[in-house]
């Protein structure tokens, strides 16, 4: 009987070590498959937010308000590459076309002696407007942007003579936002002739404007402003601090960026900015000929702005710039130039967006070196 009792025993004892072997190896694999499961659910999640990342990037186009585009960072570039940012919008915000009451800069008109270039050669004197930002002072040191008027126009076609000028509005606003440092704007009259002050006059005097620029106005601003330029009245060189000087236009103003800036004083000037720029502009293939005579010098921003439904100047500010980046070795897009295309005409609305934007690319890059 105890031996019955004794097998029995040890016949229970092996079948509970079973049994107890048999839950270990079920709890252990729920457990491994519970671990599988939170890993394919933890990878189907990032593969889901992926897609949805990819369909963000897709849906982003370069005219998205506040589109970053941000010089590329490689190692191997990284010694000749310039830290730029670049924000470009296409509408102004309503709050930086809202007069300051507070802490603005303040606009003031100049006289300078210049020549007849395009007549006898005679001396004349001819008026510009100086915008100066909020708490200018004398002892610091501003970059200088030359903003030119269309065919039409004269000194005064941006507005730029008293406190409702919308350029001047911008400025201040964009400034005590902190998103750009001051700098000074200069509206001059486009015409290099004795019949300056003619809006109908003839407008080949337009293209002359480069001799003035060069020998009489940014003397003057140099000699009369707080620049980063080493005036001497005995002479001194411009090309030192081109750097710090840019231009911009529109329509016909836009044509003597292109045609005068970029084409013929690369050496002294270096940010262009071109909105709806005039039918007699340059077209790339010509452009990238005459920068080969600049070899010493480079572009640090090229700036476009064009209506689609500009029937003035559409073909000619696309001609001007299709292309380019692959014409010289001086443009690289998303790097220092942009082609701006927005619904609109050959109107303000366009070229006080062009100026917006403008003023947030020129002399950006400085910020951080």
């Amino acid at each position: 009987m105890k031996k019955t009792f004794f097998i029995m025993l040890i016949a229970f004892s092996i079948l509970l070590a079973a049994c107890t072997k048999k839950d270990s190896s079920t709890e252990d694999s729920t457990t491994t498959n519970q671990n599988d499961n939170k890993e394919n659910i933890t990878l189907e999640e990032e593969s889901t937010q992926e897609m949805k990342n990819d369909e963000e990037d897709i849906k982003e186009t370069p005219l998205q308000e506040n589109t970053t585009v941000e010089t590329p960072t490689d190692d191997v570039l990284e010694e000749e590459a310039i830290e730029f940012t670049v924000s470009i919008s296409d509408t102004i915000p309503s709050e930086y076309l809202t007069m300051r009451k507070a802490e603005y800069g303040t606009i003031e008109e100049i006289s300078y002696k210049t020549y007849d270039y395009f007549g006898d050669g005679s001396e004349i004197t001819k008026n510009a407007y100086v915008y100066l930002p909020y708490n200018y002072d004398e002892s610091k040191q501003y970059n200088v942007l030359y903003l030119m008027h269309g065919i039409g126009g004269t000194e005064r076609e941006w507005g730029m003579y008293n406190d409702s000028s919308q350029v001047k509005i911008m400025m201040d606003n964009l400034i005590y936002n902190g998103e750009i440092n001051p700098f000074i704007i200069v509206t001059p009259n486009g015409r290099s002739s004795a019949e300056f002050a003619n809006a109908g006059s003839d407008y080949n005097s337009f293209y002359l404007f480069g001799k003035e620029l060069r020998n009489d106005l940014i003397p003057y601003i140099d000699s009369n402003y707080a620049t980063y330029a080493e005036y001497d009245e005995n002479g001194y060189d411009l090309t030192a601090a081109r750097d710090h000087r840019a231009m911009a236009g529109l329509s016909m103003g836009g044509m003597q960026t292109i045609n005068i800036g970029i084409c013929e004083s690369l050496d002294i000037i270096s940010y262009f900015g071109a909105f709806s720029a005039a039918p007699t502009s340059y077209p790339a293939s010509e452009i990238a000929t005459k920068l080969k005579e600049f070899s010493d010098y480079d572009i640090r921003y090229f700036y476009n702005i064009c209506g689609t439904e500009d029937s003035i100047a559409i073909a000619s500010a696309s001609s001007a710039v299709d292309s380019l980046d692959s014409l010289t070795e001086k443009i690289t897009e998303d790097k220092n130039f942009t082609w701006q295309k927005v619904s609109g005409g050959h109107a303000f609305d366009v070229w006080y967006l062009g100026f917006y934007n403008f003023a947030r690319i020129a002399f950006q890059d400085q910020i951080n070196e």
